[in-house]
């Protein structure tokens, strides 16, 4: 059963094409159908003089000549050419035709095309034009129901002939209905196939701005100690060549763990692309326990840098061990920048209840006057990660020299999104 129901889909889908590029074809075949089933019998039986109806029912009638008889049915078939582009039109010739043919007492099988042009306006016509045109319909059954009083009851008649234009109408309707519907389901999937490309798209950029940050992240700190220990280096080959040996080592070793963070990034963008369309966890990243490290490194650079913590830190999501890691290595990186070695700083994770303060605190005595890093993107990514987390973070000057960076997150923000 199956194949059958997809073989004759199938063929209904060739069909409603062809007739979209030629709808002319399925209207003459419409009539020159009618003309074959409903007028030739009545030509040749008005040509041979027979009948196949009732004695009483035939002499009640007219008996048409032939070219009167076919003009009428040419009035009652032609009109069904335009039945699907100007329904109403259609509708209101074949209704006058059929009107003047009964008021000569004529009977012919081609007054199926008023049941026909009925269907037609049902389908294809205005909604509005409906009730006008039942009213004409009703009009034009009474007509015919009183004619045939002769050969059987007014009330027999009526009902079989309203019953038949009920069906019509009906027929139009739920084929009308029946199309709106499945008008109404393509626009959907079309509008839902739009909405999924935009998701993926907002997803992909999304993505992308995450991984940006990542990487703006890692290159711009582990170069800028890396420039650090290298201008350091230089400075100490003449002076004491040991300390330029161990500043050599420890560019090697920044090196290596910048390379090896660039690698789990950028396999997460190819895990992305070969594996399923799921959002993709840039994992294993740093967290609260690789601070320490961190600071290990910046110190090696030339800063002095005092660390704590306060609250309990070690149960903290992933994601939030990664935004304060990310945060405290920008900040630092900065202090780095612009402060200068033999900087003091102060750096606090504290976490208060739902809410995670990170406080980088340096004495610097560079002058900034202006924005922190406004020539760059590092306080934006570190707003954008806070803002993950209902956050902010702020930046400026410390009463009495430095520079001071603080980082509020609401953790029970971040989990009420999930």
């Amino acid at each position: 059963m199956g194949p059958l129901v997809a073989r004759i889909s199938r063929c209904g889908q060739r069909l409603r094409q062809a007739d979209r590029a030629r709808p002319w074809v399925l209207d003459t075949a419409v009539v020159v159908l009618v003309f074959a089933m409903f007028c030739l019998p009545d030509l040749v039986h008005g040509i041979t003089g027979d009948g196949d109806g009732p004695r009483r029912f035939r002499l009640a009638f007219t008996q048409l000549s032939p070219p009167a008889m076919l003009a009428l049915q040419a009035g009652l078939v032609l009109p069904l050419l335009w039945r699907r582009r100007r329904p109403m039109a259609a509708f209101v010739a074949v209704a006058a035709v059929f009107v003047l043919q009964w008021s000569l007492d004529a009977v012919l099988r081609a007054d199926v095309a008023l049941f026909i042009a009925l269907y037609s306006l049902a389908l294809h016509g205005r909604p509005r034009q409906l009730p006008w045109a039942c009213g004409v319909m009703a009009g034009a059954m009474v007509l015919v129901a009183v004619r045939v009083s002769a050969a059987m009851s007014v009330w027999d008649a009526l009902f079989f002939l309203l019953s038949t234009a009920t069906a019509a109408l009906a027929l139009g309707l739920m084929i009308r209905v029946r199309r709106a519907q499945l008008a109404g389901l393509r626009d959907r999937a079309a509008r839902l196939e739009v909405e999924r490309d935009q998701r993926s798209r907002l997803a992909a950029a999304t993505e992308r701005a995450r991984v940006a940050r990542e990487m703006h992240d890692i290159v711009g700190h582990n170069l800028s100690v890396i420039i650090t220990l290298a201008d350091a280096g230089a400075y100490a080959t003449d002076l004491a060549p040991e300390r330029g040996k161990e500043a050599l080592q420890l560019i090697g070793d920044t090196g290596r763990t910048a390379l090896g963070e660039l690698r789990r990034v950028l396999g997460v963008l190819r895990e992305a692309a070969d594996g399923p369309a799921a959002v993709p966890e840039l994992s294993p990243q740093p967290g609260l326990a690789d601070i320490q490290a961190l600071c290990e490194g910046v110190r090696a650079a030339g800063l002095e840098i005092v660390y704590r913590t306060v609250g309990d830190v070690d149960d903290l999501d992933r994601g939030v061990q990664l935004t304060v890691y990310r945060i405290v290595q920008e900040a630092l990186t900065n202090a780095l920048k612009h402060a200068g070695a033999g900087t003091r700083v102060q750096l606090s994770v504290l976490v208060e209840d739902e809410r995670l303060v990170v406080r980088v605190r340096d004495n610097g005595t560079t002058g900034r006057s202006g924005p922190w890093n406004e020539e760059g993107h590092g306080l934006v990514g570190m707003r954008e990660r806070a803002a993950l987390y209902g956050g902010d973070v702020s930046a400026g000057p410390t009463a009495g020299g430095g520079w001071t960076v603080e980082a509020v997150l609401d953790l029970a923000h971040r989990a009420g999104t999930r």
